[in-house]
């Protein structure tokens, strides 16, 4: 099955971001009521998604992955103060919703494409955090939900995260530079790691995919996410691969199409 990919933006008064849509062809069906948006993890950007789009858009699932504000690999937009990343960055998938709805319609024409019924919001370390944030943001409130979280969890060690740890000591001066400068790796791990532990998120799908090699998550990282998560009141499921290193997201790619497969019964 072929599919249109289309370059495009989101934009929330406090930042704007590149994004890029994937739209299923007619080939062997109308596109699926199912639609899908993606992001990325700290100093990457959208290409780590690219994988998962490219395998649920070929099943006909309409897709739209997206840059972390900030992330200069993806998109060389500033954002000009963490307070505001904080506060409004798991909003831009509400965005990526409006846009891939408009993108929708202008390819396929109006009402000749079933209409979004269900929402699968997804994302790889950041992206998941805010993925999983998003899942309570009113565009989904008429929608059927589910996210989807790779590579995610609460570090266990006395270190905020990794980057802060000799494991990278060589190149963190490097990745400092890869993001805005209000984007300061010991900020922001500090403001996850919380966020993480005092989650409010309630009654939703969750989906967590960590791999046994992460040495990012480490072990019992996604356990302990796993127990806020469910003290909350989430529906959580998980599964540790032998094989995902923290830095291959794109591995995840068989993992997350078999949970959606069974989650939604795709044929």
């Amino acid at each position: 099955m072929t599919a249109k990919v289309v370059c495009t933006e989101l934009s929330l008064p406090w930042f704007e971001v590149n994004a890029m849509a994937f739209l299923p062809s007619l080939e062997n069906g109308p596109p699926k009521s199912e639609w899908a948006i993606f992001t990325h993890g700290y100093t990457s950007h959208k290409g780590d998604c690219l994988n998962w789009a490219t395998r649920l858009v070929q099943s006909g699932v309409p897709c739209l992955i997206f840059d972390q504000p900030g992330h200069y690999l993806g998109s060389f937009h500033e954002v000009k103060s963490l307070e505001d990343f904080k506060a409004h960055v798991h909003e831009l998938f509400g965005e990526g919703l409006l846009r891939l709805e408009a993108l929708m319609e202008s390819h396929f024409g109006f009402g000749h494409f079933p209409a979004c019924k269900s929402i699968i919001l997804g994302g790889h370390s950041l992206g998941a955090f805010t993925s999983i944030r998003a899942l309570e943001l009113p565009a989904f409130k008429d929608l059927q939900r589910v996210a989807v979280g790779i590579g995610v969890g609460i570090g266990q060690s006395q270190a905020t995260h990794i980057f802060e740890t000799a494991f990278y000591e060589k190149t963190l001066s490097i990745r400092r530079q890869l993001v805005s400068p209000e984007l300061d790796a010991k900020q922001v791990f500090s403001w996850l790691k919380h966020e993480k532990e005092t989650m409010t998120v309630s009654g939703q799908r969750i989906h967590l995919i960590t791999g046994e090699d992460d040495v990012v998550v480490g072990n019992g990282g996604m356990e302990a996410f796993l127990k806020v998560l469910e003290e909350n009141g989430n529906s959580v499921t998980w599964i540790r691969p032998k094989r995902l290193p923290h830095h291959e997201p794109g591995g995840a790619t068989p993992h997350l199409y078999a949970f959606l497969k069974d989650h939604f019964g795709w044929d």
